[in-house]
C-alpha cells in the first residue's frame, strides 16, 4: 500500500548558508536539513506519496532506489517520531 503524508505542524525554516534550519518552539528544538534534507522538506506537502518523493530524489540524485527509499524512510521517520508529520 502506498504511504501517504499528512502534515501535522510546521515549525519556522530559516536558510542559513545554504542549508536550513528548523525549530520547533513548541519542544526547543532545532534541526538542520542539508543535502537530500533539503530537497525532501521542500516537496513535503499534505498528501504527497513517499513514491512521489523517492522519485524526485532519483531525478536529482545518482542513487539506487532502494537506498533512496531507505533514506526517505529513515528521515520521514524522525518526522515523525518529532511530531511534525504522519505516514498514512
Amino acid at each position: 500500500m502506498e504511504r501517504e503524508i499528512k502534515i501535522k505542524k510546521r515549525p519556522d525554516v530559516s536558510e542559513l548558508a545554504g542549508e536550513k534550519v528548523m525549530i520547533d518552539f513548541e519542544t526547543g528544538k532545532y534541526f538542520m536539513l542539508k543535502g537530500s534534507a533539503n530537497d525532501i522538506w521542500e516537496m513535503l506537502k499534505d498528501g504527497v506519496k513517499v513514491s512521489e518523493i523517492v522519485n524526485g530524489l532519483l531525478d536529482i540524485y545518482d542513487v539506487e532506489r532502494t537506498e533512496c527509499e531507505e533514506s526517505v524512510n529513515d528521515f520521514l521517520g524522525e518526522l515523525e517520531k518529532n511530531g511534525f508529520i504522519s505516514l498514512n
